[in-house]
């Protein structure tokens, strides 16, 4: 494979991309002026190369400047830095990458300049491996965006009846390989990647005029792959495409704006549109780094324009007429024409759009963080069990360190210089993660991290670390879909397996805790309502196409946690699990029922192969009351480490449960505190009914509606926008929810035998102390328990009320 680029700590080349194909040539590279230079001319190119050029000539300079021994003090490297640093931002105007990349130097510089004891080569040297991290992490990236590339092409153009005998043809426009990156490519990386993998027909590169990349750089990559290519010029593509030999498209970006909106070179807009006539997928390869979220779209991404003479002349002879010259660097495809956005991360998700910014706040390159790895090692890929091999645990001092040298976090506390003031307090709220909150005089965050075991047993229970991620990720993706319930993600540290997000300040308590005190919430049925019907309507594979959803539901693969909740809700209940535990000897009896009843351990095993089998929309995973902080007119969703693609019922089931057992708890806690419940018992029941009823309701509406929107779900607008086809889709939903309501009731039985005879109980039952009282209140609970597992199915149980009904009846 070509390089662009040789470097070893003190020595920089750059291949002389200008020379291409007829002369290999590398440049030397000694100083920031050099590569100022060989970016702004050309001899380097592509935004991802660009950037690792720029910060690698920071890096030789200082190296050969004294290693940081030229500087008297550490803020005179800084001021060094910062200003070589700014400089360099001035080479190229569109390449975000490096703005981004010179962003993530002056922070580790202004972040080493402070630490106690730094001097001028500390500062350099932290400045040198910086850069160097980027550039492992950039061959790294490219690797894994070839990969998922590899994957959407074939499957896109396998949806349209294209690519016979498991192979496609692809093409590509300018040069997107390992020239104008540190390695492997992004475009042409997955065009490696299929290649690789004898997924690749043939693939076609244009010329790329005028300064003729594809023809000079990409033709000469794939041919030195010996890759089965073809070059064609420019204004040949819609030709190609009607010729039937293009079966998807993949180019690069230099800018991608927060809706998805991309810049790539000149030509890139004309593909594009051709491909969509041709109803070809068009895709875009690139780092999260291109990814500009404070560019609302791409009217506002700055177009480089050209020297005239790159169209007029040829090897310095004028070759054209006299007549003015318009020559932009680049074009703006518009995100519609767009199939879908590779990125290191895995696909951009498209629910309605791109929705970018919110993605990318779960994302561990939305801080744009340059970490180093002698500190933490993962094993594992993003979505399967990760382990950190040295994990640091941030305790409550590290904490307040941890907030101060982040800037993006500290502006929610206070200024650096009033850590004296600030406050950090451990909560104790968590089975399986350490969690503190940091307060300021400006305010408070929550840190949260996921050590490689459950916290509360520690390391004799190893546990998956991937639950931080998969938890930053949902976050963003519910509160897109519903921000006005789910806390702001504004921070995620991958290789620390760390969250930070926006901290939910008192009088909010746990819902769990309020309705323990005999409180009520006249909002909260509206809000869980909203909540619910949001984000499990827009995940679900009603709502979105086939592609959008397979990627949602790698995206949230939770194997871990998924089998956690496998077992001790749909196994342990029902036998002598050793981690069992119930209120005794007064419930000996009727766990002994339980556990011998032949009918209901089946039952329970039919709801784990629903959990095991279904792939719905995304679920919360663990949605019960406490996981909702809430005041009398507000509402957050908080702690979705257990989210996955999986049956919708089992998050709307699972708060039933919990407002049930609340219900039974209600005259135990009453007896002992004295507190009339009598009024708080009618709500829940009243709120319990209304939640199921408006979650129908609305789920349908947004059914209906979508009808008329431009997705690929199950209910495509070709098939049922006539009026004739509504009887069709009023039997297909009447069938959708009579299958729903059923695994609603069972996994509301199953929860509730889980809380009191399983791992792990509520606290609407334990704050009981009397065991005879505790015990009265279970018994009830498991009595309706029982009957919600066997009559689920049969006209028991046909609507809410029934169950309300059941509940009310049981003395």
């Amino acid at each position: 494979m070509v390089e662009s680029l040789r470097y070893t700590r003190g020595s920089l080349q750059l291949l002389e991309q200008r020379r291409l194909p007829l002369e290999i040539e590398w440049i030397d590279i000694r100083t920031v002026d050099d590569g100022w230079k060989a970016i702004r001319e050309m001899s380097v190119r592509g935004a991802p190369a660009i950037a690792i050029a720029g910060v690698l000539s920071l890096a030789v300079e200082l190296v050969n400047g004294g290693g940081g021994e030229q500087f008297d003090t550490a803020g005179a490297a800084k001021c060094f830095v910062e200003e070589r640093l700014s400089y360099l931002e001035t080479s190229r105007p569109t390449a975000v990458n490096l703005f981004i990349a010179v962003k993530q130097l002056k922070d580790v510089v202004a972040v080493e300049a402070v630490r106690p004891g730094a001097d001028g080569p500390s500062v350099a040297m932290a400045v040198v491996r910086a850069a160097e991290d980027m550039l492992n992490e950039d061959v790294r990236a490219n690797r894994m965006m070839g990969g998922y590339g590899a994957e959407a092409l074939m499957e896109a153009a396998k949806a349209r009846g294209r690519g016979g005998h498991g192979k496609i043809c692809v093409l590509t426009h300018c040069n997107t390989g390992s020239l104008a990156t540190a390695g492997y490519g992004t475009a042409l990386g997955v065009v490696r990647a299929l290649h690789e993998k004898g997924y690749l027909n043939h693939v076609y590169c244009t010329e790329t005029r005028p300064y003729n990349q594809g023809a000079r750089l990409t033709a000469f990559e794939i041919a030195m792959d010996n890759m089965p290519g073809t070059l064609v010029c420019d204004s040949a593509v819609a030709a190609l495409m009607r010729s039937n030999k293009v079966d998807a498209v993949v180019v690069g970006a230099d800018r991608i704006a927060a809706n998805g909106d991309t810049a790539n070179k000149i030509g890139t807009f004309n593909i594009a549109v051709a491909a969509a006539y041709h109803n070809i997928p068009f895709f875009i390869a690139a780092p999260t780094t291109t990814i500009d979220v404070d560019l609302d779209n791409g009217t506002l991404i700055p177009i480089e324009q050209r020297s005239p003479e790159e169209v007029t002349h040829f090897r310095g002879e004028r070759v054209a007429a006299e007549l003015p010259v318009w020559n932009p660097s680049f074009d703006v495809t518009p995100a519609a024409l767009i199939e879908g956005i590779i990125t290191e991360k895995g696909m951009a998700p498209r629910v309605s759009g791109f929705q970018l910014r919110t993605w990318m706040l779960g994302q561990d390159a939305s801080m744009h963080k340059v970490t180093s790895t002698e500190d933490s090692v993962d094993i594992g890929d993003l979505a399967g069990d990760t382990v950190a091999v040295n994990f640091k645990e941030i305790t409550p001092s590290d904490a307040k360190q941890y907030v101060s040298s982040r800037p993006h976090l500290s502006i929610h506390v206070g200024d650096v210089e009033s850590q004296g003031e600030w406050e950090v307090r451990e909560v104790g709220d968590g089975n399986l993660n350490y969690v503190y909150i940091v307060t300021g005089p400006s305010g408070s965050v929550c840190i949260k991290q996921a050590p490689p075991f459950v916290r509360v047993i520690g390391s004799d229970w190893p546990l998956s670390q991937n639950r931080s991620r998969i938890e930053a990720d949902a976050l963003v993706e519910q509160g897109r879909l519903c921000p006005h319930h789910v806390p702001a993600v504004l921070h995620f540290d991958a290789d620390g397996k760390v969250l930070v997000m926006q901290y939910i300040a008192p009088p909010h308590v746990t819902l769990r805790d309020g309705l323990i005190q005999g409180k009520q919430y006249p909002l909260l049925a509206e809000h869980i309502v909203l909540f619910l019907s949001r984000t499990l309507f827009k995940t679900s594979c009603i709502a979105m196409g086939g592609e959008e959803f397979r990627q949602l539901a790698k995206r949230f693969s939770n194997k871990e946690l998924c089998g956690l909740t496998e077992q001790v809700i749909f196994t342990d209940p029902y036998y002598q699990a050793k981690n069992n535990k119930h209120t005794s000897p007064q419930l000996d009896a009727i766990v002994a029922e339980i556990q011998s009843n032949d009918a209901l351990k089946a039952e329970a095993t039919r709801m784990k192969a629903v959990f095991l089998s279904k792939q719905e929309a995304l679920v919360h995973g663990d949605f019960h009351t406490g996981s909702l902080m809430v005041t009398e007119d507000s509402t957050f969703v908080i702690d979705p480490e257990f989210a996955f693609v999986g049956p919708i019922a089992f998050d709307v089931g699972k708060f039933i449960a919990n407002l049930l057992m609340t219900y039974f708890a209600a005259d135990g806690l009453s007896r002992q505190d004295g507190q009339d419940r009598t009024h708080q018992k009618a709500w829940l029941l009243s709120i319990i009914e209304s939640i199921w009823k408006g979650f129908k309701e609305e789920f349908i509406s947004q059914w209906n509606d979508a009808i008329d929107s431009p997705t690929e779900g199950l209910c495509h607008k070709l098939i049922f926008s006539s009026t004739k086809d509504k009887g069709a889709l009023q039997a297909l939903q009447r069938d959708f929810f009579r299958e729903l309501w059923t695994e609603i009731v069972g996994f509301a039985g199953c929860v509730i035998i889980r809380r009191i005879i399983g791992v792990a109980h509520v606290a609407d039952f334990e704050t009981i102390a009397n065991a005879d009282d505790r015990a009265a209140c279970e018994t009830r609970a498991l009595t309706l328990a029982q009957k919600l597992l066997l009559d689920r199915e049969c006209l028991t149980f046909r609507d809410i009320s029934d169950i309300t009904q059941a509940a009310s009846s049981i003395a």
